[in-house]
């Protein structure tokens, strides 16, 4: 349920209505737009008479909100949540980005890929220092040092730096080592534990959907980030998966364009994984770009041939610097004014 505040309140009496609803046993998420202030009130609110609230002086309207995901809910918060990365880069609410880097961390080869993205107008720099892979036997990652040197190189251009986590006993040491934004894999979408761990700490988490998750799921996972207090979540389309086998995944370009009517939270795309090809990374880069995502995180390695993990679906710097100016042009002709 939401009660939408009028004009005319005060911050006391906000604060006091605020009070009355928690003293009542609800929690409550106050968020102030441009135009109306909105109290989402969380728990059963059946118990709640919606006609009481209208009666208040300070109520303008009640509205009943029939979707489980509260504090993702672009009913709660209409305003877009901008996600503050660090190193100055905002992600969302018209700020686009993209993220790029090699699958793995795997030595001082980094150096060369990150200066390559970097010029090419990447703005966060990705990498996995522990890789959860399909087959016990593949490549699993530096570990600590992996991480070291990926803050390292990133820190050391000014660029935020994201890594996946799978545990929530290594979300602290991710922290601790400066890594910026913190990945929840395709796999450990529906990872509760490791969500609301994520959830009790103030980092931007990048948060991918599940590859057999509905919208409503994939919102879902981020309900448990944020039920924990953590508003600065990244959901991220990295596609489905469904009976085609001629690609890895299936992008679905839908998920943009839901997720922006559905949630306030920014949403990017993960072409790489989309795919699983080279060959289809950058057209579906465009069309995610088209659709309206509020970025990319693409793959990128020096030597494909010889990458340790996923070598199949990534760009050159060459290519990626070509898909870069493209991604340029898309963008301005989408928010051009026709006017």
């Amino acid at each position: 349920m939401i009660a939408i505040v009028k004009d005319s309140a005060t911050p006391d009496q906000l604060d006091h209505f605020v009070s009355w609803i928690e003293g009542r046993g609800f929690k409550t998420n106050v968020s102030r737009g441009e135009n109306e202030t909105i109290v989402g009130i969380i728990g059963d609110t059946t118990k709640i008479d919606p006609f009481l609230l209208e009666s208040m002086d300070i109520v303008d309207q009640v509205r009943r909100v029939s979707e489980p995901f509260k504090k993702a809910n672009r009913k709660f918060h209409p305003e877009d949540t901008v996600v503050d990365c660090g190193h100055g880069v905002l992600l969302g609410g018209g700020n686009f980005q993209v993220i790029a880097g090699p699958c793995s961390v795997e030595g001082d080869n980094l150096w060369d890929i990150a200066r390559g993205v970097h010029e090419a107008g990447a703005t966060m720099l990705r990498g996995g220092a522990y890789k959860p892979r399909t087959s016990p036997y593949s490549y699993q990652g530096m570990g600590e040092r992996g991480l070291e040197l990926l803050c390292e190189v990133g820190h050391s251009l000014d660029m935020p730096v994201v890594s996946e986590v799978m545990d929530p006993r290594d979300v602290e040491g991710f922290l601790d080592r400066g890594v910026d934004v913190l990945q929840v894999g395709t796999r450990n979408a529906q990872n509760f534990p490791l969500l609301r761990e994520l959830g009790r700490t103030n980092a931007p988490v990048l948060l991918k959907r599940g590859m057999g998750c509905t919208i409503d799921e994939f919102l879902m996972s981020a309900e448990y980030v944020m039920s924990e207090g953590n508003p600065n979540v990244i959901l991220c389309e990295r596609g489905i998966r469904t009976f085609e086998t001629r690609t890895r995944n299936t992008f679905d370009a839908n998920a943009i364009p839901v997720v922006h009517h559905l949630s306030h939270l920014p949403i990017i795309a993960d072409p790489s994984h989309a795919t699983g090809y080279t060959r289809y990374v950058r057209p579906i880069a465009y069309a995610a770009t088209a659709a309206g995502a509020d970025g990319l995180e693409m793959e990128v390695h020096d030597d494909p041939q010889n990458a340790l993990s996923d070598g199949a679906q990534a760009l050159t710097p060459t290519q990626f610097s070509d898909a870069m100016r493209r991604i340029s042009l898309i963008r301005s002709a989408v928010e051009a004014d026709l006017d």
